[in-house]
């Protein structure tokens, strides 16, 4: 039933950010309920204003579910200020430096045999790769995240909702 609600709002969310063209991708995620930890995330690594700029970025976003899978104290630890470096690194990890819509991956993955590589803001790597007729993003230490909801339009750039947080090296 959670998962069910979950997906019943993002959808609102697609439908929502896709009618108002006019917010950035980051006042999309303000404005959906499941982005609530991201955001939090966002403001402590100060990258907020960041991510308001002009872009365009791509940016695959966590829902609260998927950092529910982090452990509470190393993910309370992250929002210190002492670890903003850290955590910043995280969240840019997240980000693409330009507009992907779904379309474009899926074009990308069908040139690619399947895998496409990306360069993440902060310099790493993320794999996209289609598996088992779903797509997932394979981080640095081989983890996999789905991407379960794409196209969340902003001003600025486009979001796809994944459900586990990558994380670099």
């Amino acid at each position: 039933m959670k998962k069910l609600v979950c997906i019943l709002t993002t959808v609102v969310a697609l439908t929502f950010s896709q009618a108002t063209k006019a917010q950035t991708i980051v006042d999309a995620a303000v404005g959906n309920e499941n982005f609530s930890t991201l955001v939090t995330a966002l403001k402590a690594a100060e990258l907020v204003k960041a991510l308001q700029a002009d872009g365009p970025f791509t940016v695959f976003a966590p829902t609260n579910d998927a950092f529910a899978k982090i452990d509470a104290k190393t993910l309370n630890s992250l929002l210190e200020e002492k670890n903003k470096k850290a955590l910043a690194n995280i969240l840019t990890y997240h980000v693409v430096a330009g507009k992907f819509e779904a379309s474009d991956v899926v074009a990308a993955l069908k040139k690619g045999k399947g895998m496409v590589e990306l360069k993440a803001l902060n310099g790493q790597t993320l794999t996209v790769k289609q598996k088992d007729g779903k797509i997932w993003l394979k981080d640095q230490n081989g983890n996999y995240s789905q991407i379960t909801a794409t196209d969340v339009m902003g001003s600025n750039g486009v979001i796809h909702v994944i459900d586990s947080v990558v994380m670099p090296k």
